[in-house]
């Protein structure tokens, strides 16, 4: 495949890859700011929810300590006073109890003068000004409340500090009624819920929409990229398809061209051949019969005979006859090889092995021609086998196909030769025109048919022949 071609081929896939990996990218950073939105998104939903828990423990402790120790201690005591071990262990029973399952943290009552009255911190009771922004928002009437997060910037950046709460300032009011608190301001409540837990659950969550998308992404860009791999393969293949044909067609019209020119030799050649193997059978008819035979027109006549043959093989090779079709057997034509065969003493030593198998059909086919390319076939195995050897004949069912196999025992093919066997001329033989395997190609070919030469695992070369049934 030359430059110009490898380049063709890339142009179709350069930009499948890019778009493919383009794709991906866009598609993986999309999926990141979603999934980063997302995270802010529930963040907010989870703040909100935090704040209207916040909200509900408010308007209850509001309620609890109003009704069940403001008023109960009032009536006892005549006044509020938590240094009192009774009055701080009702009142911490009250809000532990008000509080219990809501996951606070803690909680601070203030006074009205910015006094930490009660606090589950009982180090911080007694201590002044720490409300900040939210106690004077909460005595202005306004709840409040905000996030408060420890840990590293990273840590941070991704939600998931080592610590975050919700602290919420909100007003204390004295109930004028059964139903709400709108009685004068008697305090401020602090509560803070550690929602830590919550962020973690809903980074995890985000954590794992991320690595469940990169999957199905991965799964996505590999199927991408096996489509990629498989569309070059192909482009590559339909190449060298290309190439294949082009150099047939280049090999048909040399060879074209040579068989124009045998054919017009070997039919100038064939009239004086004729003439000279007439005129020394001739010449052999009219000497002397007193004298001493001359071997000169006996050699002229064998030699003429020799030449014709090679003009014949130009000739076929050259200019193929179209095979003349009927009902054909090829076991018997196989059967009449082997009889031919077996009858010439050359063939001493030599052994054939047959494998039919059961049901073979007739086809459709020459029997002269097949008779040739069988014939030439077995007589080249025999050729390479100069110590003898065996010669295994099969004929079997393949599919639409019928196969026929020839295998002999001799030193097989080199393999730098195994293409050039085809080629017009070429041989291996110190006698021989090279036309005969060329002649069997354009025979079996003629049929329809294909054939194949390798060489065998154990010894020697096989020859496989396949013909249509159909």
């Amino acid at each position: 495949m030359n430059a110009r071609e490898k380049i063709d081929k890339a142009k179709p896939f350069k930009l499948y890859k890019y778009v493919t990996f383009t794709s991906f990218i866009v598609i993986f950073v999309g999926t990141i700011v979603l999934s980063a939105l997302n995270t802010h998104w529930a963040r907010e939903m989870q703040f909100s929810q935090s704040e209207d828990y916040a909200l509900l423990l408010v308007s209850n402790l509001n309620h609890q300590i109003f009704r069940q120790f403001v008023l109960p201690m009032s009536l006892k005591y005549g006044k509020i006073q938590l240094s009192e071990t009774e009055q701080f262990e009702r009142l911490d029973t009250i809000v532990r109890g008000t509080v219990h399952g809501f996951n606070v943290k803690n909680v601070n009552v203030y006074d009205l003068n910015n006094i930490i009255s009660y606090s589950f911190d009982s180090g911080i009771m007694g201590i002044e000004n720490l409300g900040g922004p939210g106690y004077e928002n909460a005595r202005r009437g306004n709840i409040t409340s905000s996030l408060e997060q420890n840990g590293s910037f990273i840590e941070i950046f991704l939600g998931i500090p080592k610590d975050i709460q919700l602290i919420t300032f909100a007003p204390l009011h004295a109930e004028t009624s059964l139903a709400a608190a709108t009685g004068p301001m008697i305090g401020v409540v602090e509560i803070v819920q550690d929602i830590a837990e919550d962020y973690r659950t809903i980074f995890s969550f985000q954590v794992l929409v991320v690595l469940t998308t990169t999957l199905v992404m991965a799964v996505v860009f590999l199927a991408l990229v096996l489509t990629v791999k498989r569309g070059e393969k192909i482009l590559e293949n339909r190449a060298k398809e290309r190439l294949q044909l082009i150099e047939k067609l280049n090999r048909a019209e040399h060879l074209s061209s040579i068989g124009e020119m045998v054919a017009g030799v070997s039919h100038e050649i064939r009239n004086p051949l004729g003439i000279i193997r007439s005129s020394a059978e001739l010449l052999k008819k009219k000497m002397p019969a007193a004298e001493a035979p001359s071997p000169l027109p006996d050699i002229i006549i064998e030699e003429g005979g020799r030449l014709n043959n090679i003009i014949t093989d130009f000739l076929n090779y050259a200019k193929p006859k179209s095979p003349c079709k009927t009902d054909c057997n090829i076991i018997d034509v196989l059967e009449k090889i082997i009889q031919y065969l077996h009858s010439d003493p050359r063939m001493d030593g030599y052994r054939i092995e047959k494998y039919y198998a059961p049901g073979i059909p007739s086809i459709k086919g020459d029997q002269d021609m097949l008779h040739q390319a069988f014939l030439n076939l077995l007589l080249n195995a025999v050729q390479s086998m100069p110590n003898k050897g065996t010669l295994t004949i099969s004929v079997e069912l393949d599919g639409p196909w019928l196969r026929i196999s020839f295998k002999d025992q001799g030193d097989g093919i080199p393999e730098n030769l195994l293409e050039k066997i085809w080629d017009p001329f070429f041989t291996t033989k110190e006698k021989g025109t090279g036309l005969g395997l060329g002649i069997v190609k354009n025979i079996i070919e003629a049929h329809r048919g294909g054939i194949q030469i390798h060489n065998r695992m154990i010894k020697g070369a096989a020859v496989t022949i396949r013909l249509p049934l159909a």
